[in-house]
């Protein structure tokens, strides 16, 4: 039976992700490096690369432990709300302990507590289109979810860092605005989201033996081949972004040396993520028509073009050109791509194993940070020589993507039991599908 929701379904469930991108994508490329300056100037890019590295180990274990620990939560709200709630409260939390140190030691507590909370309610939250929406709609409510992670980076971009840039920097004004963009954006979820109780009758089949630590987090990838190519080309694209995205302030401010480099950056981010919004949503919907192999291609493509030629920009315009260009690349890759993992993750296991998709999304952005201590050692042999092996090794591995995608089988056309055009519907529908009627 095909059960289609309403558009305003998939945007209530979508909000919490606006309030995340933009914590994030003010505190990592902006808040944070400046804060950093703080400690150390000579080693910045190493400071900044351990710190969020370690930060970002706590986020791959933690989310996928969350999101498996939803899939068995039995309340009057749900699986996946009450640790949504529970994340995203403390959360702001430690954003006012991040703010306030005058240690760095301290910082780095705040941080990896940060992360653990924050993960707490990204493992279970992003296992609500699963849950609750048919495959057909996949497409779009992936490019949904990516078109407000967008506007998370674009609101991040233009408020964060006209803060941060300002003659006298106000970071605790801007721990306030992202607490405040969090909650707001929890509390839509949070009411707009219905989920079935599962205090009364568990949602799926109770597991027949224990569950350990071991269960919870086995993934079996000799039966799930398509996954894990998936999974590896989403961690080869996203380690050639995250690599040129974690250090763009500090390249900035070495190579072109502008008045102000946190505005700069605030400004690239806010075209960059303009590109995004731009094309998240309508490559979402097209891959439900075109497939979703061929649209990932194409973004692989694209993406790799723009960080082979950002080494040459001269000025900073033609950083915003081509970060436009890296922009509506990864648009098209994050809804695609985001699409296709929930195609493939088991209904009943769908916090799990999109918990564990985390293995690529923050084991890339982790593995990017190792690239600080070489940037500033060949910097130090030779003037920027650090950020032009940067770029090299971006467009390296996102190729790689794009020859590890080739291998990833395209079910999506097979699946679909109508036309792209059926993204929802305006009746009175409920919102959550039983898991028979949804396909496996």
């Amino acid at each position: 039976m095909d059960r289609r929701i309403r558009l305003r379904d998939i945007i209530s469930m979508n909000a919490y992700w606006i309030g995340h991108s933009f914590m994030w994508n003010s505190l990592h490329p902006i808040l944070l490096p400046v804060l950093m300056l703080s400690f150390t100037e000579e080693a910045k890019n190493t400071a900044y690369g351990l710190l969020t590295f370690g930060g970002l180990l706590i986020a791959l274990f933690v989310q996928p432990l969350s999101g498996a620990l939803s899939d068995l939560t039995r309340s009057r709200l749900g699986r996946r709300r009450p640790w949504v709630i529970l994340g995203a409260s403390l959360s702001s939390l430690w954003l006012f302990v991040i703010v306030l140190a005058r240690r760095f030691w301290i910082v780095a507590l705040g941080y990896s507590l940060l992360q653990l909370s924050s993960n707490i309610a990204h493992g279970p939250a992003q296992a609500l289109i699963p849950d609750l929406v048919v495959q057909q709609q996949h497409g779009v409510s992936a490019g949904i979810k990516n078109l407000f992670e967008m506007l998370g980076v674009v609101l991040a971009a233009s408020i964060i860092g006209h803060l941060m840039g300002s003659e006298q920097a106000r970071p605790m004004s801007a721990v306030v605005l992202m607490v405040c963009m969090l909650a707001g954006a929890v509390v839509v979820t949070l009411v707009g989201v219905r989920e079935t109780p599962t205090r009364a009758k568990a949602e799926s089949p109770a597991p027949a033996n224990p569950v350990g630590m071991h269960s919870l987090l086995r993934l079996d990838l000799r039966h799930q081949p398509a996954y894990s190519r998936l999974l590896l080309s989403r961690f080869l694209v996203l380690l050639g972004a995250y690599a040129v995205q974690s250090f763009a302030l500090y390249y900035v401010r070495d190579v072109f040396g502008p008045e102000a480099p946190t505005r700069v950056v605030g400004g690239m981010m806010a075209a960059i993520g303009l590109s995004v919004a731009v094309t998240a949503l309508p490559a979402g919907i097209l891959s439900e028509r075109w497939g979703r192999r061929p649209l990932s291609l194409f973004a692989c493509a694209i993406t790799a073009l723009g960080l082979a030629l950002l080494g040459l920009a001269r000025d900073v315009s033609g950083l915003w050109r081509l970060g436009c260009l890296i922009g509506a690349g990864m648009g098209i890759f994050s809804s695609v791509n985001w699409a296709w993992a929930t195609d493939l993750v088991p209904s009943a296991q769908a916090g799990k194993y999109l918990g564990l998709s985390n293995l690529a999304t923050a084991g890339s952005a982790a593995t990017s940070r190792l690239l600080g201590p070489g940037i500033d050692l060949l910097n130090a042999r030779g003037p920027n020589a650090g950020y032009s092996a940067l770029f090299v090794l971006a467009t390296a591995v996102v190729l790689l993507g794009f020859v590890t995608t080739l291998r990833i089988p395209d079910g999506s056309a097979a699946n679909r039991s109508g036309p792209a055009r059926a993204w929802f519907t305006f009746g009175r529908q409920p919102i959550h599908p039983s898991h028979e009627e949804r396909s496996p």
